[in-house]
């Protein structure tokens, strides 16, 4: 019996739920002090004086960190193109200017959390205040094509003539979609212990990778990356937050160099606003040219999005256009507008989740055009390779996901027209949405030990968010050691395991799958060839990776709603929701169903509720906390359902998979939003979707009401 494909229980359920599990924040070492800090009250400016006075007399305050005493960083370094975005926001106390309010300009350091926020409540620092710009408007004059774009293909790509395709189409398209910045707001916050010991630093931190954190503050701190320890035994989550070192934990390391002793730092909500990352609010243009059959000729799709004065980060939402469907003629762009604001990053799904909301709705609309089954018009102009460069695909059997999809969901019996399904008060529509995200696999590093007992320990610098790679892992090591998986122990969550990859972009199982599979089959061979226990072998997926061929590696998906909107008050309920999902082989159905249902249930929220307005005055977030920034609670998520087709692609690392932590919510907001319009009749192309935007959508909101008279 093997272990892949098996719904195993996660390995970490009993530490989790019995309190025994140990977050980054719940290390105890000697003599620990900890740090509270001081942000920006302006948007702009720069720090001129600080009144210490106070701060330093509150009972247990034993130090403030400021510009003028913190070490001294490196800022000329490179982390990579993943990385290198984020460096910036790195560079903790490094200068008194000030390019963002919220960012930290002193800390208060003391024998105790409480006595450390007190002082920070009592320092006070001055600021030079300068006129500053928050406002992210669309087809902004200043939009400049940015140098790093998030999963680092180009932006611009011009693949025929788009214009005169345009000029030529029977059936044009041309409308503007806009969605919010949103916040990851992981379960647990950014947290970090830093503690120094001669010489050596080891981090206690909730971070995505043990690894490029590592390497990073070996980097910032000029030492040798064997020299900074990482430790992430448990992660409460983080959707793209902690993918790369953020400046809590730069904060902690400064706080510790200071005082000499280990150093505590803990966000709150309000804090992760500032410093967590956040998805850039986008500004779309689309326009679709098609023939009288839906047959696409021209697809063009302009993504205009926010960075900061000290970033230039900026998502690939335009992407998806360029290869998802057989258009001879495409265009897309992607622009950046500089403001006084935080910087953008990483949000599950970068990019793909506000590019396929434009993309999938402009397709429906274009379907309602021409009086098409939105489903049929997607496989009439499915591509045969790769359109954006005419590469083969691994496998792409979006097709089957769209039609097994449409059979379980009941679509066959739905009327095309839209507000003709009525329930009482409530209108009833249906919509539909393809989904697509990248395959991306990394090189990484793994040991296996055969240990006296007759077990096994794998080790690797991976790191488990909270997804099931501790389990999914075992599993992969089991069948490559062709032992039952209760005889793998698993080490994860340490730099010093091994290099390996980052928990984000679906890439972690391909990639550390890959090493732990290598580490348990090379370790089988050594003991049938009559290697001793407590034989180790150390492994690296280097050659092995770079040697895969060149195709275009995709897993697809499709998403189905149904929703109610009521009449007189606007509100929306997703009734049920459908995801049908192709992505490689399933290690673990129980783990791979959680992550498709959970991408699905926060795409829900962000088509519905989530939305981080910037305060024009003050320039920040108004939505500081879960009071103001909200989630989806179980009484707002009906049916919810996954089928996951089966798939083998020989073009895919040995394990198989695709990887299946951004697809389930790619294609979620324009399905929903699909379904607003064919119960409704109306078109809304700003998210989030609320209430007063359906009543205040005239004639819209009267003509429903009146419909019950």
């Amino acid at each position: 019996m093997t272990s892949v494909g098996t719904p195993l229980e996660r390995q970490d359920a009993r530490a989790k739920v019995t309190g025994t599990a140990t977050y980054a924040y719940e290390h105890r070492v000697e003599g620990v002090l900890y740090a509270w800090p001081v942000t920006s009250t302006v948007a702009k400016g720069r720090v001129v004086d600080i009144d210490m006075d106070s701060a330093m007399a509150t009972p247990g305050v034993v130090a403030v960190l400021h510009a003028d005493n913190a070490a001294r960083l490196e800022t000329n370094i490179d982390l990579g193109p993943v990385q290198q975005a984020s460096v910036p926001e790195l560079f903790v106390l490094q200068s008194k200017k000030i390019a963002y309010r919220g960012q930290i300009v002193a800390a208060v350091i003391a024998s105790s959390a409480e006595a450390a926020r007190e002082g920070a409540e009592k320092l006070v620092v001055h600021c030079e205040e300068q006129a500053h710009d928050v406002v992210f408007r669309a087809r902004d004059p200043r939009a400049y094509v940015p140098s790093v774009l998030g999963d680092l293909g180009p932006g611009n790509v011009n693949r025929g003539d788009a214009d005169a395709a345009l000029e030529a189409a029977e059936v044009v398209v041309d409308v503007a979609y806009s969605t919010p910045a949103q916040l990851p707001h992981p379960m647990e916050p950014h947290s970090t212990l830093a503690s120094w010991t001669e010489g050596r630093l080891t981090l206690y931190s909730s971070e995505q990778g043990p690894s490029n954190t590592s390497q990073a503050f070996a980097a910032l701190l000029a030492m040798d990356a064997d020299d900074v320890e990482v430790v992430c035994d448990y992660v409460g989550g983080g959707f793209g937050a902690k993918a790369a070192p953020r400046p809590p934990a730069v904060l902690a390391v400064l706080a510790a160099k200071l005082v000499g002793r280990p150093v505590k730092v803990a966000w709150n909500r309000r804090l992760m606003t500032a410093h967590a990352t956040y998805r850039s609010p986008t500004a779309q243009r689309i326009r679709l040219g098609a023939d009288g059959q839906g047959k696409l000729s021209a697809i063009v799709h302009e993504a205009q999005h926010m960075t900061s004065a000290l970033s230039d980060y900026v998502d690939q939402t335009a992407s998806s256009a360029r290869m998802m469907y057989a258009a001879e003629h495409a265009r897309t762009t992607a622009t950046a507008v500089r403001l006084d604001v935080p910087s953008a990053g990483w949000m599950r799904g970068p990019g793909e989740t506000p590019g396929m909301f434009g993309l999938e709705c402009a397709m429906d609309e274009l379907a309602h055009r021409l009086d098409l089954d939105p489903i049929e018009l997607r496989i009439r102009n499915e591509p045969e390779v790769d359109p954006s460069d005419g590469k083969p695909f691994s496998s792409r059997n979006l097709v089957a996901c769209l039609q097994t999809g449409a059979e379980q969901f009941g679509w066959v019996s739905r009327d095309r027209r839209p507000g003709t399904r009525r329930h009482g008060r409530w209108l009833v529509g249906t919509g539909v949405a393809a989904s697509r995200y990248p395959v991306f696999t990394v090189p990484s590093r793994a040991s296996a030990t055969a240990e006296t007992d007759g077990t096994f320990t794998v080790a690797i610098g991976a790191v488990d968010i909270g997804t099931g790679s501790r389990t999914v892992l075992a599993q992969i090591a089991a069948d490559a050691l062709e032992v039952p998986v209760a005889r793998v122990r698993l080490d994860l969550g340490r730099a010093s395991y091994s290099a390996a990859a980052f928990a984000g972009a679906s890439l972690g199982t391909a990639s550390w799958g890959w090493a732990v599979d290598k580490a348990g089959r090379v370790l089988r061979d050594r003991l049938r060839d009559g290697a001793p226990l407590g034989t180790t072998v150390d492994v690296d997926t280097t050659e092995e990776v770079s040697a895969m061929r060149d195709v275009s590696r995709n897993a697809y998906g499709a998403q189905f709603a149904e929703v109610k909107v009521d009449a007189v008050t606007g509100q929306i309920r997703v009734e049920r929701m459908l995801g049908v999902f192709a992505a490689g082989r399933i290690i673990n159905p129980r783990t791979a169903r959680s992550q498709l249902i959970g991408g699905m249930i926060m795409g829900i929220g962000g088509t519905l509720m989530e939305a981080a307005d910037i305060d024009e005055t003050f320039g920040d977030f108004v939505q500081s906390d879960l009071a103001g920034y909200h989630f989806p609670t179980h009484a707002d998520i009906g049916d919810i359902d996954v089928v996951m087709l089966p798939e083998t692609d020989d073009e895919l690392s040995p394990v198989g998979g695709k990887g299946i932590g951004e697809i389930g919510v790619v294609g979620a907001a324009a399905a929903v939003a699909n379904a607003v319009h064919h119960a409704t009749g109306r078109r809304f192309r700003d998210l989030p979707l609320r209430l007063e935007d359906l009543r205040n959508a005239s004639p819209a909101s009267m003509s429903l009401h009146q419909s019950l008279r």
